[in-house]
């Protein structure tokens, strides 16, 4: 099927009891069983990972799995399993694959509460990590060891934007005999498919893009079954679960999921080219670029657009980046990204950079926003 079509019908079935068309909300804690045999078997398959084994919400909801089947035929996955937020994603993932004495190997440039976890919490589980420059094959080769265990990178990093060159990464993890674990929350599986060049898993913070409507958290991990079923038991061990009535937002936003990413990728291709071309701003970072450092890796991979993340830096430095974000009308000053509306992100710790993350308004509405507030910043 057409990814719209998947977005809209995955995982989707009418409600048996009431022939409700919309997937409901099985807001429940806990799911009643006829016989003590039933319910015996239901805990033990949950047990070993199962994902429709219902007894207990914590572990399994109904609703979540609609989202998880959806994920799964977008992603080309064997199986999904959602979490609370793309951090419980991201810790189900590597709790789950790590021991004490192993290694991983990251890189360099990750979301700060990812790098929180690898050095603090990993690291005192006696998991040792070597941060690299992802887009430098070489350092990722020469960082292997005996006991590597996992490389994990961020398709796209934050806020750099540094490109992974997927396939090449992935021969080095099989290499190593190592887990190949992308982050793909900047594109989402309608720009690119990390599982179609060799990662092993793949996690979202589906509050970003894949929901893409900025009022609710969830987050998402693809990849076999079996990887599946070993961090599905990691996350209902640490209680990550996600709430019924976020995956039911969740798989609600994913439906327009590729109308959406085609209006951010169009609007972000605008704004960069615009930022690029501004006597005002010294560099910007956006894969779409020809210009950009990483266009030419990310051109094998990509084919549907860039998405909406832009970094940049203006020649005023902080004066300029202030002025900047408070002189947006359109963009709100926020953390977050993926989200329908326009959202900009001064950043003082790295050198007063922003971070962009393009919304779905109307191309000539952005572009009069921001060419205004780079006119105050002129002005300076």
């Amino acid at each position: 099927m057409n990814e719209m079509t998947t977005a809209i019908h995955a995982g989707e079935r009418v409600d048996p009891t009431t022939g409700a068309l919309a997937a409901p909300i099985y807001q429940t804690a806990t799911f009643a069983f006829e016989t003590a045999q039933g319910k015996e078997a239901a805990v033990d398959a949950s047990m070993q990972g199962a994902a429709d084994a219902y007894f207990y919400s914590r572990t399994s909801n109904p609703t979540s799995r609609v989202l998880e089947e959806k994920v799964a035929a977008l992603e080309g996955a064997e199986d999904v399993l959602v979490c609370a937020s793309g951090m419980a994603a991201i810790s189900a993932v590597l709790l789950s694959q790590l021991r004490a004495g192993d290694h991983l190997i990251i890189s360099d440039n990750l979301f700060v509460i990812t790098e929180i976890l690898v050095q603090q919490t990993l690291g005192g589980l006696g998991i040792e990590a070597t941060p690299v420059d992802i887009s430098d094959l070489g350092a990722v080769r020469a960082a292997v060891r005996p006991n590597t265990r996992v490389i994990f990178t961020e398709s796209i990093t934050n806020p750099y934007m540094r490109f992974a060159d997927l396939s090449a990464i992935a021969e080095i993890s099989r290499g190593a005999g190592a887990k190949f674990v992308v982050d793909n929350t900047f594109f989402t599986p309608s720009l690119l498919k990390p599982l179609a060049f060799g990662a092993d898993i793949v996690v979202h913070s589906a509050t970003k893009y894949i929901g893409g409507h900025g009022d609710t958290v969830s987050g998402v991990v693809a990849g076999s079954a079996a990887d599946m079923g070993l961090a599905r038991i990691q996350m209902d061990a640490v209680g990550a679960a996600a709430a019924p009535f976020n995956s039911w937002l969740i798989a609600r936003g994913l439906r327009t999921m590729p109308l959406r990413m085609r209006q951010h990728s169009a609007n972000g291709q605008a704004i960069a080219e615009l930022l690029r071309d501004h006597p005002e701003v010294d560099w910007v970072r956006y894969v779409g670029l020809d210009t950009d450092p990483a266009h030419e890796v990310a051109s094998k991979y990509m084919s549907n657009g860039f998405g909406g993340m832009i970094s940049f830096h203006m020649t005023k430095g902080e004066r300029a980046m202030a002025t900047f974000c408070e002189s947006l009308e359109l963009a709100g000053v926020a953390v977050s990204l993926g989200d329908l509306h326009t959202l900009a992100y001064p950043m003082p710790k790295r050198d007063f950079m922003v971070r962009f993350s393009v919304g779905c308004e109307d191309v000539e509405d952005l572009i009069a926003d921001v060419t205004q507030a780079l006119d105050r910043v002129a002005a300076l």
